[in-house]
């Protein structure tokens, strides 16, 4: 699947990812080691990214009385900023000779770590809201070239497999954050500090095994193919969207991030409608990471046979599920949590690193940064806009009505989105 006229001899080589692979296809363990290396550096970050967002929605809403509304504009920040900086880093990445992408992702990473300590010390909105941004700046800046290393590392068609193993191995530490969290608030006298201050040394570790283990320079079938042809020149990013496959999944990411609510809101809605113990609050992400760390490397591999945007657009039914129970009137306490939880979970592991294969399969080599950040800048921009919409709505109106609008957001964009696909090219 190309959309240049004329594609360049790297890209040439790339089959479609409609594709199914030989058969024979190499194992996991034959995963190329920039993949694994990635994939430890994402679950050490993971581990101390989600002890502080297993704990920031009750810390900022019980300990320091914001508001739905106010909660909202923080979780946008936390959330939407980084859409703001992916470009750049996309960007600083492409152009950066030799080891750009690894550079560029670990002033990112670092970034991040510098913000743990400061939650310490701030204690009002607005600077609170600061150090978020700051934080999702670093997000943003990592996140694109983090995502070409991976691309350029993996065989074309196994770039869904790869892409699982890295969100599972991230998602491992997504599943331990949040127990260390819990341990940790059950343990220590002044519990948040003690997160807070934990999660700063894990995140500064992940930032050294980035710097020791990852090359600076990708050794993968994508560059030896380009040093084989000749030269190609590169690409403007303003090119990309005039590129209809990449215009297509770029919409198709805006719809359907307008109408998903954020983690946050998702665990706060399960812990009011159920009245679960503050106490409790750290274990709800756990349930999501257990799913999503169980399914994403066989949901990557259906994605490399059957399609990579079908599965995309089918994680987003299950988002759409896990809706309505929070808007049904059932009750079941445990077994509703978990059908939520599980189903949240199956979404993003049908969608996070699916969606990325699935851009690295339309954007060439030399922009494969760019592209990645242009896809990922629409689709954070709209789930920061959908963060306000929505604690505007709670506010307003209450938690269930706020999320069934929601759920009919949704429903109408997986619809437009399946329409929008239908004349591209098979994936």
């Amino acid at each position: 699947m190309y959309l240049t006229e004329r594609p360049s001899a790297a890209a040439a080589t790339t089959p479609p990812d409609d594709r199914r692979p030989a058969p024979g296809r190499r194992p996991l363990a034959a995963l190329p080691s920039t993949v694994l290396v990635l994939g430890t550096v994402s679950l050490i970050t993971d581990v101390s990214s989600e002890m502080i967002t297993a704990v920031l929605p009750l810390y900022l809403v019980a300990e320091l009385g914001l508001s739905p509304l106010g909660f909202g504009v923080l979780d946008g920040v936390y959330n939407g900023v980084s859409a703001l900086v992916r470009l750049v880093g996309g960007r600083l990445s492409d152009r950066g000779a030799g080891g750009g992408h690894k550079t560029v992702a670990a002033v990112g990473y670092g970034l991040s770590a510098l913000c743990k300590p400061l939650l310490l010390m701030v204690h009002s909105l607005p600077w609170i809201g600061a150090v978020l941004a700051v934080d999702r700046t670093g997000k943003g800046l990592r996140t694109a070239p983090r995502d070409a290393m991976i691309s350029l590392a993996a065989e074309p068609a196994a770039r869904g497999r790869a892409f699982g193993v890295h969100r599972a191995m991230d998602t491992a530490g997504a599943l331990c954050g949040p127990l260390v969290a819990f341990l940790l608030l059950r343990a220590a006298a002044e519990g948040y500090d003690a997160v807070f201050t934990v999660s700063f040394c894990i995140a500064v570790l992940g930032v050294v095994v980035l710097l020791l283990f990852v090359p600076g320079r990708a050794r993968d079938t994508a560059r030896r193919t380009a040093e084989r042809a000749p030269a190609q020149p590169r690409m403007p990013v303003r090119a990309l969207l005039g590129r209809p496959e990449v215009r297509r999944l770029t919409g198709c990411a805006v719809l359907l991030g307008l109408t998903t609510i954020s983690d946050s809101f998702l665990y706060l809605t399960l812990q009011r409608r159920l009245d679960l113990p503050a106490g409790w609050f750290p274990l709800l992400p756990l349930g999501t990471a257990a799913a999503f760390l169980l399914l994403a490397v066989p949901l990557g591999a259906i994605a490399d046979r059957l399609g990579r945007r079908r599965l995309f657009l089918a994680g987003h039914l299950a988002l759409l599920g896990a809706y309505g129970l929070l808007v049904a009137p059932l009750t079941g306490g445990p077994l509703l949590v978990c059908a939520v939880l599980v189903l949240h979970g199956a979404f993003y592991a049908a969608t996070d690193g699916v969606l990325a294969a699935a851009t690295a399969d339309t954007v060439p080599e030399e922009v494969r940064g760019s592209g990645l950040a242009l896809v990922q800048t629409g689709q954070t921009a709209a789930r920061f806009v959908c963060s306000l919409a929505f604690g505007a709505a709670w506010t307003a109106w209450g938690d269930r009505t706020a999320v069934l609008a929601a759920a009919l957001g949704l429903a109408l964009a997986a619809a437009l989105s399946a329409r929008l696909l239908r004349h591209a090219a098979p994936a």
